[in-house]
């Protein structure tokens, strides 16, 4: 029989590949295009609901980097991440590593310090309520090099606030090893480094990510399951993949749950973890996305369900009495019925 959704959304998770702009409701659009005198190209929230219909991943990044144009201050940032918090703890998530494009918002004349404050400050609120975690710099792939590391470097006093760096936006003809020197520079402050790879990209993007760019974890990298090589590295290694069902399907990387991967890549001995990537845009949080596997796939029992939540505990950049405490409240969901 298949777990409920309301057992689903009872277990305790960390979220490892989560874009915090992606978080940003359409309602919550409305409010803040409101709030800063920013004029929408949509007539009501209906209206921009209606244009979440996506062919690729470039057609999703144009309506996504619109939508941002009504972030304004650092507490509109503030603002975003506490919501994103209060729904992330409803559906299970104890600990949260963030995704922020700084380069989005320095872009259009906001100061990168006023997009990590505010997020900041939304941790420090979600701390108060039981949700640990931190944030990860992630650069665009699509736009200059140079840029990326300029970003960086104006954040390099600040790196104490920071988890990792990663990697993110249109995928393919931007393949990792461009950004070699930007990930060596982020080693060099001590961070912790993540990647988007193989999502539409080819598996060897991955390969690039780990070699090159030494990605302690790949988000997405849902092709690696075309290359038996890679796999076999992933699964020696323990290499974490930050799934995202929902956002696969909407991205037209895959053409439906059912055929999602992520049983087999479980059933090969790869650390897979749950995520929801840009929830707001992609139809549902956390939860949603473990409630629509267990639908997709009835074979997927409760103890599957409860090995991606301890992987996803394994694979975040947690200490270790964090990580303890958080297995704990996993064998408590294990125990009751």
């Amino acid at each position: 029989m298949a777990t409920s959704t309301a057992r689903v959304a009872a277990l305790p998770t960390a979220e490892l590949h989560l874009h915090i702009e992606g978080t940003l409701e359409p309602e919550m659009v409305f409010e803040l295009a409101a709030r800063n005198n920013v004029g929408l190209p949509f007539q009501s929230v209906e209206d921009l609901r209606e244009a979440y219909q996506f062919t690729s991943l470039q057609s999703f990044l144009d309506l996504y980097y619109e939508c941002m144009a009504v972030l304004q201050t650092r507490d509109d940032f503030r603002t975003l991440g506490e919501r994103y918090l209060e729904r992330a703890y409803e559906q299970g998530v104890r600990h949260a590593e963030i995704f922020f494009d700084a380069q989005a918002h320095t872009a259009r004349g906001l100061a990168a310090e006023d997009v990590l404050d505010g997020l900041l400050d939304a941790l420090h609120t979600g701390a108060r309520k039981g949700i640990s975690g931190g944030l990860i710099l992630s650069f665009l792939r699509d736009r200059p090099v140079p840029e990326a590391l300029e970003t960086l470097e104006s954040l390099a006093h600040r790196a104490g606030d920071l988890l990792a760096v990663g990697l993110d936006s249109a995928e393919v003809g931007y393949p990792p090893e461009l950004f070699t020197p930007v990930f060596a520079r982020a080693k060099e402050l001590g961070l912790r480094v993540v990647a988007h790879a193989g999502e539409e990209g080819p598996a060897a993007y991955v390969w690039e990510a780990l070699d090159l760019l030494g990605a302690e974890r790949i988000d997405h990298g849902i092709r690696s399951i075309e290359d038996p090589e890679l796999i076999e590295r992933l699964r020696r290694e323990r290499i974490p993949l930050t799934l995202c069902p929902f956002s696969n399907v909407k991205l037209a990387v895959i053409s439906s749950l059912a055929e999602h991967p992520i049983l087999d890549l479980l059933d090969q001995g790869i650390m897979v973890t749950v995520n929801s990537d840009d929830p707001a845009y992609f139809g549902g949080y956390l939860a949603d996305n473990m409630a629509g596997l267990t639908a997709a796939f009835p074979s997927l029992e409760e103890s599957a369900l409860e090995r991606l939540a301890r992987n996803s505990v394994d694979a975040s950049f947690a200490g270790s009495e964090r990580k303890a405490e958080l297995h704990a409240l996993i064998d408590e969901w294990a125990s009751r019925p």
